[in-house]
C-alpha cells in the first residue's frame, strides 16, 4: 500500500513538473502579475520538493502523513499554476 501511495505521488509530482516547465517559459514572457503568481508558486513548489524528500524516507506511518501534506500542497502548486496559465 505505501508503494501504491508514493507512485501515486510521484506521478502528480511529474505532471506538475512538465506543467511547470511549460509555464516558466511563458511567465518570462508574460506581465508583471504572472511573474508575482510565478514566484509564490515557485516557493511552494520547493517546499513541495523538501516534503517528497521526507516522505522518501519516512516510515510507513509517518508516510501517509507526509503524503497527505505532499498531496495537499500538490494541489494547491497545480491551482497557483492554473491560475498563472489564465494570466499570461
Amino acid at each position: 500500500m505505501e508503494s501504491e501511495v508514493k507512485k501515486k505521488i510521484e506521478a502528480e509530482i511529474e505532471s506538475l513538473k512538465t506543467l511547470r516547465d511549460e509555464l516558466r517559459v511563458q511567465v518570462h514572457l508574460g506581465a508583471a502579475e504572472a511573474n508575482e503568481a510565478w514566484e509564490k508558486a515557485e516557493k511552494r513548489w520547493q517546499h513541495l520538493e523538501g516534503r517528497l524528500k521526507v516522505l522518501r524516507e519516512a516510515t510507513h506511518d509517518a508516510a501517509q502523513d507526509v503524503g497527505d501534506a505532499v498531496r495537499l500542497l500538490a494541489d494547491e502548486i497545480r491551482d497557483g499554476y492554473q491560475h498563472i496559465r489564465t494570466l499570461i
